[in-house]
Order: C-alpha cells, then sequence, then structure tokens
C-alpha cells in the first residue's frame, strides 16, 4: 500500500495574509488539492493566525472529502477547536508560539501524563492522534504509554543529510519504523520532505501510512503548477 499524500496549505494562508483579503483563496486551494489527487488536506492554526487562522479550519472542515490533519501545540484555544472541528486526524507538535516552523519532536518521557491527558480527551470524541516526534527510541518506545495511535517522524535531519549520503540518512528512520511497527504504532512523516528525497525515503520506510508536506509542494507549485506538482508528488510514493 502506498503511503497517502496530505498537503499542508499553510503556506497559501500565509501569501493570502500578506496582502490581505482572500487571495489567494484558502477553501480552494484545499478543493484543488483533493480534485487533483492529494488523500488529505493538513493545517497548523497558530495562536497568533499568522497564516492559518482558526475559521480558516472551521471553513475547510465542510469542504474536505479526504482526510483532515490538524497540527499543533495542545493549549486550550487549540484543544477547542479540535474538539468543535473534529478532524479525522489531530498532530500533537511541541512548538511554542514564537518559533517559524516545527523544530524538534516531543519527550515522551517528560511528558508523558500530559499527552496521556490530550490524547484521551481526543481518542474520546473521536479523533486519531499522532505525536511529532524524533528516531530516539527511548521516545518511540515511551510514545506507547501515552496512548497514542500514530507518531509522526521529523524528518528534517534525513532531508539535511541525503544530499551527503543518503544511506545513512535513513538508516536511524528504518530503525524507529521496526520499532514502531513492532510497538503497533502507525507511521506518518514530514518536515522538509520533497521532489528529490522522498521516494528514497518511501521506499525504504516499512509500515508508512501517511506524509504531510507543505512548503516545498507549495513552492514547486509556483514554478510548476499545482496539478502537475500534486502529480509527481504521487508519483513518487508510487511503489
Amino acid at each position: 500500500m502506498n503511503a497517502r499524500l496530505s498537503v499542508n496549505i499553510n503556506k497559501i494562508a500565509t501569501i493570502r495574509n500578506a496582502r490581505g483579503g482572500n487571495v489567494p483563496n484558502v477553501l480552494e486551494a484545499a478543493i484543488n488539492c483533493e480534485r487533483f489527487g492529494v488523500q488529505g488536506i493538513t493545517v497548523h492554526p497558530r495562536p497568533d493566525e499568522r497564516h492559518i487562522r482558526y475559521q480558516d479550519v472551521r471553513e475547510i472542515k465542510p469542504v474536505v472529502n479526504t482526510e483532515f490533519n490538524i497540527e499543533g501545540y495542545p493549549n486550550k484555544s487549540f484543544m477547542d477547536l479540535v474538539l468543535e472541528v473534529k478532524p479525522n486526524q489531530v498532530t500533537l507538535v511541541p512548538d511554542p508560539p514564537e518559533v517559524l516552523t516545527s523544530n524538534a519532536g516531543w519527550d515522551t518521557i517528560k511528558n508523558e501524563s500530559f499527552l496521556k491527558e490530550v490524547i484521551t480527551e481526543f481518542q474520546n470524541n473521536g479523533i486519531r492522534t499522532s505525536i511529532f516526534i524524533e528516531t530516539n527510541p527511548e521516545m518511540i518506545k515511551n510514545a506507547v504509554k501515552s496512548g497514542t495511535d500514530r507518531i509522526e517522524l521529523y524528518t528534517e535531519s534525513y532531508a539535511s543529510n541525503y544530499p551527503l549520503n543518503k544511506d545513512e540518512a535513513i538508516k536511524p528512520f528504518i530503525e524507529s519504523a521496526k520499532l514502531a511497527n513492532k510497538l503497533g504504532l502507525g507511521i506518518n512523516a514530514g518536515h522538509d520532505l520533497d521532489l528529490n528525497n522522498l521516494k528514497y525515503f518511501a521506499e525504504n520506510i516499512p509500515g508508512l501510512l501517511e506524509v504531510s508536506i507543505g512548503h516545498a509542494l507549495i513552492s514547486d507549485a509556483l514554478y510548476l503548477g499545482l496539478e502537475n506538482t500534486i502529480q509527481l508528488y504521487l508519483r513518487q510514493l508510487k511503489g
């Protein structure tokens, strides 16, 4: 089974917010991404709403026919939004409000009780959970105690090291995936995956269910067009 492609449309909202108004249209972008073949839409609303706004999330949910995934740090306002919208999946990310992009995975030992409480609340409302995590085996082992359904492997180090030595770059991710499979955790992945490194990653990660890609895909679409770009990314995921 090929891994599913979920497109993060935050960058569409970033461009819109730079000028005000509603161009480009975030809802139209979500609809078109699905029309062009993606299997999911991801958004990451932050407290300052510098790209995706909370109201965007509310408006996107009714128009998404595939999987809707909401990423973010589980403070009260985020949790209230997720419980109101009820997406298919929520991905918990340990990023403080001031960071530009997610840059670390959860310490599942230090945050075990916090994550367990949050995850239980979402699961009780029928929402699948995933937590953003690095390749540290102890963090992956302890993720099981939180009750999470899936982990999302933070792939920045893979992407950075891929041009230098792709075999070495992917090695810890293969081991992490094997461990997650053994523990019964579903595997998602994301961060800096692109047309250069995606195919090799997807071919070598056992049990990979989903990749979430935003910045690279939307950037490629500026040159190649959105429909063509999505088809190129989907092609990288075909076995």
